[in-house]
């Protein structure tokens, strides 16, 4: 029960009073109260069977009341505040006290006027802040008239629904259920007066409604587990990682201010390390390091349990774990282990692995601060070795990389040194680089023999003379043993080579302008094998750097021209010189006249390094002269040479060019000499006598290109019957007797017999002839199909033609194009056996001409020549 019932100011007492004067003189009047205890009397409307909290709206009307002086005003407000602590007091904290909304304020009017006065009809409500999880809340205003209350907004009409309703009637407020403050920490409504029928009595208000948070919400850790890194061997106060933690409540209460701790840490592994190794703030949950001594090789990690609570620490709370990794340095060096080896390597070996060196470190194997490299640091001056790091044992491979030769070297000691790829830390102990000794003994065996040098260079003139030694004592070999040497790749044969002794020589000269010499380089390959042992060999490259020589005169171009007779007129004969050498053995050219003569009626004037021009000194008559001019080159030696040049003098017009009756009777502008001249008129008056001669020669119409008898030779052979030749001399062919193709057809003949167009049986050769490879070879001979139908117009002579090749062509017994011709009157059927022998015999008398006699007429006349007759 509360501590009081009722307490009632004088001012209150006295607008009491007048409140039921007004009462009781009519229906207008209206009441409006206040209650500020929670005991029920005096008419205020607690109800604590269901822990309601009513809210009365009302609104003021009729005069204006008298309010008590201020002073007294104010110690009533005192008085009734320290009544409502103590009523909240009694009433304990398990019991949520109800929300006090607000007494009528009172103020004095603007005369000053102390007391009860008449105020505008409005709406009296201050704001309601509810605590969260109460279920009821009521307050109350007192209307004098019948007043219908409405209430709209978020948690009555709207959502979330249903967490509010107003009485109609009398205007009070209900919570209907426990409010989230975390969900909706406020609420806005609007609160509407209207008449029983509806009319709106005044302006809708509006109410705001302030849920109070309680601490009824644990904070929580934002990960799961948290992870931080530190080096190992870190400064106190070091920062390793952040935690962080949330909380639902109010952020502006004591309910969301957090407080983090560590309240068990552990190592790991296990019992490594017992002091306090970290600590935490606790407002801003950041973890550091409290003491030395973290050591990688000691302890891994640790892990830590968390906790925060809110309100300071003083409220809830939950529990949290943070992994902290010890982060490996580099404070080790690696060091061998053993310090000693010995290791054995083949001469003439190359990128041979011959041992391996053992290095142990104390940091975290896999990384950089744990992985080591190798040097050699002395007894390699020539690079024969290195060393390299096998990833996956951490052991360093020694291996040749070039060959080692017995006869040199017998024995290596080495001194390798090994560290880490990573830097050694500040923080590591200022210790030695560690080192090992490793000696290497050579091993001898039977090696191919050596070039001294490879390539082999040489610097040779183009112009060498055959023979010319360019090398010599080119091998190392220390066994004295049977050598073999040989030019293995010499593409324009310009070296040979002793085969015993291995002395290069030149076999002829050599040729810049060759398209195997590029920059004046000429590469060859010689080869030297060992016969003594299993034909090992080795080979070397003979770089020859050619020097140019003069061996070429310069040649003058061009050798004929035409120039003006006139002195008068600049005009002159531009020369040049072509020099088959390069610099600086070609130009400059200088350009001379030798004869004495010439050199009076004609000069030469130097125009630059490679140019002259060849003109008269006086006036001289029109024709062609021949002018000596000697070109030579600037090589050493010098070379030159005497060329003669056709000039030819014309006569010019006013521009400087020959006219062209003077060009054409001296000698056409050719220069050509006057002997070429008059050989060429006279090979053209023969010509034109010939030409003459073939067209008055009668033409025999009718006369068959092959004669009657069967003793006739074959192809175009003339009749010799006359000695000397003459008008018998008429079977030749001719394109009168091709006009007449009938004469061509042969008549049908049996399947094995032979054509008009066949020779004699005793011309044709016996044995086997050769068939073409490209046409079918039968058992029996066949002969080619000829065209039976000739041509009906001249024109189509070259179609008959070749028709009449292309079936000869087709003939499996002619030979083919590509194959030696056979004569069918030689071999064993000739009577004359071969032409050779017209030339054999030693006198007249050795050689027997009867048989010209059987050749028939068209032999005649040989037959009678040198018949023994």
């Amino acid at each position: 029960m509360c501590c009081h019932s009722a307490v009632l100011c004088p001012a209150q007492r006295e607008r009491d009073r007048e409140r039921r004067k007004k009462r009781d003189r009519g229906p207008d009047r209206r009441q409006l109260a206040l209650c500020t205890h929670p005991t029920g009397k005096s008419g205020c409307p607690w109800d604590r069977s269901g822990d309601r909290v009513i809210l009365l709206l009302g609104v003021q009307g009729g005069e204006r009341f008298k309010m008590a002086p201020r002073g007294l005003a104010a110690l009533c407000t005192l008085v009734a505040m320290i009544f409502q602590v103590g009523c909240i007091a009694h009433l304990g904290p398990q019991e949520p006290s109800p929300a006090v909304l607000s007494p009528w304020q009172s103020r004095p009017d603007s005369g000053g006027s102390v007391g009860l006065s008449r105020v505008k009809r409005a709406w009296i409500i201050p704001p309601i802040r509810v605590s969260e999880n109460s279920k009821q809340i009521k307050s109350d205003k007192i209307f004098t008239t019948e007043v219908i209350y409405k209430l709209e907004g978020p948690g009555v009409d709207q959502d979330p629904k249903g967490l509010f309703e107003i009485e109609d009637r009398t205007g009070w407020i209900k919570s209907l259920m426990p409010l989230d403050r975390e969900q909706y920490s406020t609420f806005t409504l609007k609160a509407f007066a209207l008449s029983p029928s509806g009319e709106r009595l005044e302006t809708p208000s509006t109410i705001e409604i302030v849920v109070l948070d309680q601490n009824d919400n644990r904070p929580n850790f934002t990960q799961d587990q948290f992870v931080g890194h530190v080096p190992e061997f870190s400064v106190p106060g070091t920062a390793v990682t952040n935690i962080s933690a949330t909380d639902a409540d109010d952020p502006s209460t004591e309910n969301a201010v957090l407080s983090f701790s560590i309240i068990d840490q552990e190592s790991i592994p296990p019992f490594r390390i017992n002091k306090t190794m970290f600590g935490i703030n606790n407002k801003t949950g950041m973890i550091y390091i409290r003491d030395v001594g973290l050591d990688r090789e000691v302890v891994e990690g640790f892990s830590l349990t968390l906790q925060v609570a809110d309100m300071s620490g003083m409220g809830l709370s939950n529990v949290g774990h943070a992994i902290i990794h010890i982060i490996d340095i580099n404070n080790h060096v690696p060091r061998f282990s053993p310090v000693t080896y010995s290791m054995t390597a083949v001469e003439n070996r190359q990128i041979d692995d011959i041992g391996r060196v053992n290095a142990t470190d104390r940091d975290v194997p896999g990384t950089v601060n744990w992985r080591a490299k190798y040097t050699v640091a002395k007894g390699d001056p020539y690079g024969h070795f290195s060393i390299r790091t096998d990833a996956e044992t951490n052991q360093g491979i020694l291996s040749v990389v070039k060959p080692l030769d017995y006869e040199s070297q017998m024995e290596y000691e080495l001194v390798l040194t090994v560290e880490n790829e990573a830097p050694l830390s500040p923080k590591a102990p200022q210790e030695p680089i560690s080192s090992a000794t490793v000696t290497i003994t050579v091993a001898n065996e039977n090696e191919a023999p050596r070039f001294r040098v490879d390539p082999l260079k040489l610097n040779v003139p183009e112009s060498v003379d055959p023979g010319t030694v360019l090398a010599r004592n080119i091998v190392e070999e220390p066994d004295n043993k049977n050598l073999r040497f040989e030019v293995q790749f010499d593409p324009e044969k310009w070296l040979s080579i002793n085969p015993e002794t291995g002395v290069i020589m030149a076999r002829r000269k050599f040729n810049l302008r060759s398209p195997y010499v590029r920059n004046n380089i000429y590469h060859a390959v010689i080869k030297v094998t060992d016969t003594d042992a299993a034909s090992v060999s080795s080979s070397a490259t003979v770089e020859i750097t050619l020097r140019e020589t003069n061996d070429h005169a310069p040649l003058l171009v061009p050798q004929k021209g035409t120039v003006c007779s006139d002195a008068s007129v600049t005009s002159g004969l531009l020369l040049t010189a072509i020099d088959y050498d390069l610099p600086p053995q070609a130009e400059p050219f200088s350009f001379l006249l030798p004869d004495e003569v010439t050199a009076a009626n004609w000069t030469i004037i130097q125009v630059n390094e490679t140019h002259a021009v060849l003109q008269p000194l006086v006036e001289m008559d029109s024709g062609l002269y021949f002018i000596r001019v000697s070109v030579s080159d600037a090589g050493k030696p010098t070379l030159s040479d005497v060329h003669f040049v056709n000039v030819t003098l014309c006569d010019c017009d006013v521009v400087g060019d020959c006219e062209a009756v003077a060009a054409v009777l001296l000698g056409v502008g050719a220069g050509l000499s006057f002997v070429a001249l008059l050989i060429i008129i006279g090979m053209l008056l023969l010509l034109a006598v010939v030409m003459a001669n073939c067209k008055s020669r009668p033409v025999k119409k009718g006369v068959l290109l092959v004669g009657d008898s069967e003793d006739d030779i074959r192809d175009n052979i003339v009749n010799y019957d006359e000695q000397g030749g003459g008008e018998e001399d008429e079977n030749g062919y001719n394109m009168e007797q091709l006009r007449n193709p009938n004469a061509f057809i042969p008549p049908p003949a049996p399947a094995l017999a032979l054509t008009s167009f066949s020779p004699p049986l005793s011309t044709v050769p016996k044995g086997k002839q050769p068939l073409r490879k490209d046409a079918p070879q039968n058992v029996l001979p066949s002969y080619p199909s000829y065209p039976r139908k000739p041509p009906s117009d001249p024109t189509d002579i070259k179609d008959f033609i070749n028709d009449g090749v292309d079936a000869a062509d087709k003939d499996p017994n002619v030979p083919p194009y590509d194959t030696a011709l056979i004569y069918d009157y030689e071999g064993d059927s000739s009577l004359a056996g071969s032409l050779s022998s017209i030339a054999s015999g030693s006198s007249e008398g050795d050689q027997d001409y009867d048989y010209l006699n059987d050749w028939g007429p068209r032999f005649r006349k040989l037959a009678n020549m040198f018949g023994p007759d």
